[in-house]
């Protein structure tokens, strides 16, 4: 078998058997197949595709390229959600523990912040004391104690990802719909989940700009997780606007507290709460999505969700009652309200602009090796169909220095859209596709 000839056969539209797959994953990963010709069966697959099950096969191979967590021995059933990425998404921090507080055990591998979008690991770090780098023994031993833990992929975790897509990165492969899928699965099938939930963003803010591109990646996502006998639903949701009322890494905890305490913006609780039903009905805990959200709501409402969450800050070495005296108060001194230019009604606040303006801030990144600021990024008093006058505070914009503000400020006034009428609502859950 020669790596040529299977690069010949993808560029001319053929589907790849299971050995040939393995023959690039396996060869790529030992350096016995180099970095030119993975790269040029990466075009090849960017333009001509591949079929559910090529890419349940590479998504299988790509999982077995390295460790998996070992979950056995723990009763479960394990369940987790995966966000595409986007502004102001902390969905994970309070689904994971309204989730677990109805039974369910949530094994969650998240990521940290790259380009526009937000990255969980970020914002849990940025409680203080708080550490994802959790090895094997302890991310089982907290799982089975408080129902979820909070980790990041290690070295030994499905490795071909890492090296894949590295090269993805600097070869415009990125946008590959099977590529992505593989990647996304075959962490996800490696921590340890028996089924999982998407949550596909579709919109400026999301690296799926349009709902056709979205419901692409959740199909591909669902039925290459059905193929890999996983109970899977993708969930299509809205990311023109950023989610919730906050944007940043320690702002984000406090929104979430806020959440966990039943007090959390409307947009960010509906999403959360569809999301974490959907859970409930892919672990078989509830029959549907209406019965699963009112179990949601309760675990709120009854308080267990949000002790819960303080179990689990004070499990992962973080420092509640620090947390907590930091609420409402970390914000960098570097400080500057967006107002409003005009009178009318607020149309749009752009999440793509927001996201990139937040790098500048230094709420996110550009390389995964850049550092990130916990007290900085935006609080919007005003979003989407608000009524404002001239000189309106939309919203407080905090920086690492004066120089960061300088330099966001053209994309965060541009992220402003106002206008003569209240603009019409829009759905924040676009379209729902179960495998369950």
């Amino acid at each position: 078998m020669r790596a040529v000839d299977i690069i010949m056969k993808k560029r001319d539209g053929g589907e790849l058997s299971r050995e040939e797959l393995a023959f690039i994953v396996d060869g790529y990963v030992s350096g016995e197949v180099p970095e030119y010709q993975v790269s040029s069966w990466l075009m090849a697959v960017f333009f001509r595709g591949m079929s559910f099950r090529e890419t349940a096969d590479l998504t299988d191979l790509m999982l077995r390229s390295g460790a998996s967590m070992d979950l056995s021995g723990i009763a479960g059933p394990f369940v987790d959600k995966h966000s595409t990425g986007g502004v102001g998404d902390k969905v994970s921090l309070v689904l994971a523990p309204v989730v677990a507080a109805c039974g369910v055990k949530v094994p969650m591998m998240s990521g940290r912040a790259l380009g526009h979008t937000g990255g969980t690991l970020d914002k849990l770090e940025s409680i203080p004391g708080y550490t994802t780098r959790l090895d094997e023994k302890r991310f089982r031993e907290y799982i089975k104690r408080d129902g979820f833990a909070m980790t990041g992929q290690t070295d030994a975790i499905v490795p071909a990802d890492k090296k894949l897509y590295s090269l993805r990165d600097v070869t415009a492969t990125v946008e590959s719909v099977p590529l992505i899928t593989a990647s996304i699965l075959s962490k996800k099938v490696a921590e340890g989940a028996e089924a999982l939930v998407f949550d596909v963003k579709s919109g400026p803010g999301a690296f799926m700009k349009t709902v056709p591109d979205a419901e692409r990646l959740a199909l591909s996502l669902v039925n290459t997780g059905k193929a890999m006998g996983k109970r899977i639903v993708g969930v299509i949701t809205d990311m023109t606007e950023p989610l919730g009322k906050m944007v940043g890494n320690f702002f984000e905890v406090e929104e979430s507290i806020d959440c966990l305490k039943g007090k959390g913006p409307a947009d960010l609780m509906e999403v959360t709460y569809r999301l974490s039903a959907w859970m409930l009905v892919a672990a078989g805990l509830a029959v549907d999505v209406d019965s699963a959200t009112r179990l949601c709501e309760e675990a709120v409402a009854s308080g267990r969700a949000w002790d819960l969450f303080v179990r689990n800050v004070k499990t992962q070495g973080g420092d509640s009652d620090r947390m907590m005296s930091l609420y409402g108060n970390y914000r960098s001194a570097h400080v500057r309200a967006l107002r409003a230019p005009t009178a009318g009604f607020i149309q749009s606040v752009d999440a793509f602009k927001i996201g990139l303006a937040g790098v500048y801030l230094g709420v996110g990144r550009n390389r995964t090796s850049d550092p990130v600021a916990p007290d900085v990024g935006f609080i919007f008093e005003k979003k989407k169909g608000s009524r404002v006058e001239a000189g309106d505070t939309v919203a407080m914009v905090y920086g690492k220095d004066a120089g960061s503000l300088d330099a966001a400020w053209d994309l965060v006034s541009g992220a402003l859209s106002i206008g003569p009428a209240r603009p019409a609502s829009a759905p924040l859950i676009i379209k729902e596709i179960s495998a369950l």
